[in-house]
C-alpha cells in the first residue's frame, strides 16, 4: 500500500489521544518529559511489523505503527499518541503527500518498564 496517497473517505475511523512532550527542568540539571494532552482525533492507524528505522542521533528503533491523521502543526517527533490504551511515541510526522490535508506519523509503541 502507498503511504503517499490520499486515504480514503471514511477511513480515519480510529480515536487517538494527541500527546505534546513538555520538558521541566526537575532541579539538578535535568529535565523530565511531561506530556500534556491536546485533546483527540480520528485517525487511520494500522500496525505494522516491526521496521527498523534509525534516528538522528544513530539510534535504532522499531516502527511498530503508521499513524494518519488531518494535518496539524502541533505534533513532532518526541510527541505521542495514545490508541486502545497505548501509548506510541512519533518518530515522524510529515505531510502526507504536499497538500496540508493529512499528516503521516510513524510511531513505536513505548513499553512500560519493570
Amino acid at each position: 500500500m502507498n503511504e503517499r496517497k490520499t486515504p480514503a473517505l471514511g477511513t480515519l475511523r480510529d480515536r487517538v489521544e494527541l500527546l505534546s512532550n513538555v520538558q521541566t527542568v526537575d532541579g539538578t540539571g535535568g529535565l523530565n518529559d511531561n506530556f500534556v494532552s491536546l485533546g483527540f482525533a480520528w485517525a487511520k492507524v494500522r500496525s505494522l511489523a516491526g521496521v527498523l528505522a534509525s534516528a538522528q542521533d544513530g539510534r535504532n528503533s522499531r516502527i511498530s505503527h503508521s499513524v494518519v491523521l488531518r494535518f496539524r502543526t502541533d505534533l513532532e517527533p518526541g510527541d505521542a499518541l495514545v490508541y486502545r490504551g497505548q501509548r506510541l511515541e512519533i518518530l515522524s510526522a510529515a505531510d502526507l503527500n504536499g497538500r496540508r490535508a493529512y499528516l503521516s506519523c510513524q510511531c513505536s509503541q513505548l513499553e512500560p518498564m519493570g
